[in-house]
């Protein structure tokens, strides 16, 4: 059966199943999920571990005959199978699917994979395994989900934050500083725990203590795209930057999202239904949420311009020159000079559009401030029609 990570622990309260399959890209949550098991078989008796990890030539059949035999003490034991690739094979398709008919009171098996694509999920193996124990998906913790997760932890190890707008600053803070990597989240939280006592944390308490250790990942910013989060988009790009990623790829996927709405748009107004749009699409998951409003909130013409600034801004990143409107006095069809304002232009094209009534983005707070209200022409902005030309930032 299938099982939420949440509901594990009630269901090791009710005692185990023979066969447990963890599988997601979420390391430190899957970790968890597999500790938490292997303490339950402990205590249940399962003394014995043997782990095996499927490689290049891996031998099916001492899975299978370890799956079968008693410990050489007698104790019951723990079979581990690791499958990083989260592809057996045929021969190890056809080992598990023994597998999971094989059950053997003295034998526990936890077997782990990584994230799973849909057709992986229905496969025979798969669904033998499932069928016969319990799966237990790992789902990622989204942004919109980090603060809420982070005050749990928190409360976890008796703290808190402080109520109201305090805290839920003080929780997006410690959000905006870790994002994208659960693991130095999880580590930035014990580190409160030590520097501090139980009880609540001060705004203060936690600026001073929480590293920035966010680490971005390019298919997330077109979702701070499509949310019209301008803050967040701004923090990507700056991180992105700093980690070195190539604006190519940068541009490659901003503009993949931007096809996107434009083929959904014309769809739409076409008179064919959105949600088959999206299918068509290949539009799930956070973005099938966030594509609604911003679909809403972008035009076609917009959309349109969205991928001129990109044909333009493609150029400057293969290094052509000449070509941005600068070297023509052409300010109307400039971009930038640097190639990351002009990227972060392209994506305001879809997160602010400009005579859509959106906000413009937010100037850069200082640290540990609340974010400022969104004000003026936001940097990178080719001036106004009529203005004189001045060269900006990106803010973060």
């Amino acid at each position: 059966m299938q099982l939420r990570l949440d509901a594990l622990e009630p269901h090791l309260a009710k005692g185990l199943t023979g066969l447990y399959v963890v599988y997601g890209d979420e390391h430190l949550l899957a970790q968890e999920a597999c500790d938490r098991i292997r303490a339950a078989a402990r205590d249940a008796g399962f003394t014995d571990r043997s782990v095996f990890t499927v490689e290049r030539g891996f031998d099916w059949s001492t899975l299978l005959g370890a799956s079968q035999s008693m410990s050489l003490f007698g104790d019951r034991q723990l079979v581990e199978l690791r499958i990083p690739t989260g592809k057996p094979g045929k021969e190890g398709a056809d080992a598990l699917k023994t597998l999971a008919a094989a059950a053997n009171p003295d034998v526990l098996t936890l077997v782990t994979l990584p994230r799973l694509d849909a057709a992986t999920q229905k496969s025979a193996w798969f669904s033998a395994l499932a069928d016969a124990g319990v799966a237990l998906k790992v789902d990622p913790v989204e942004r919109a989900q980090l603060p809420n997760w982070i005050g749990q932890r928190l409360a976890q190890q008796g703290q808190r934050v402080a109520p109201g707008d305090d805290g839920r600053r003080a929780l997006q803070f410690i959000a905006e500083r870790v994002e994208g990597n659960l693991l130095a989240a999880h580590q930035e939280i014990q580190k409160l725990g030590l520097l501090y006592p139980q009880g609540v944390l001060s705004f203060e308490q936690i600026h001073d203590a929480v590293l920035n250790v966010a680490r971005y990942d390019v298919f997330k910013l077109n979702e701070a795209m499509l949310a019209g989060d301008v803050g967040r988009l701004a923090r990507m790009l700056d991180g992105l930057r700093g980690e070195g990623e190539a604006t190519v790829l940068v541009l490659w996927a901003l503009v993949e999202e931007v096809r996107t709405l434009l083929r959904v748009k014309r769809g739409v107004a076409a008179g064919k239904p959105l949600a088959m749009l999206l299918r068509e699409n290949r539009v799930w998951g956070p973005r099938e949420r966030l594509i609604g409003p911003a679909l809403s909130r972008v035009s076609e013409g917009a959309l349109e311009q969205a991928l001129a600034i990109a044909a333009r801004l493609d150029r400057q990143v293969k290094g052509l020159t000449g070509l941005s409107g600068h070297a023509r006095g052409d300010w109307r069809n400039a971009l930038p000079p640097d190639a990351w304002d002009g990227l972060f232009e392209l994506a305001m094209t879809v997160a602010a559009p400009r005579g859509a009534g959106a906000a413009a983005a937010p100037a850069r707070p200082s640290r540990g401030a609340a974010p400022a209200a969104p004000a003026g022409r936001p940097a990178g902005y080719p001036p106004p029609r009529g203005a004189a030309p001045a060269p900006g930032r990106r803010p973060g």
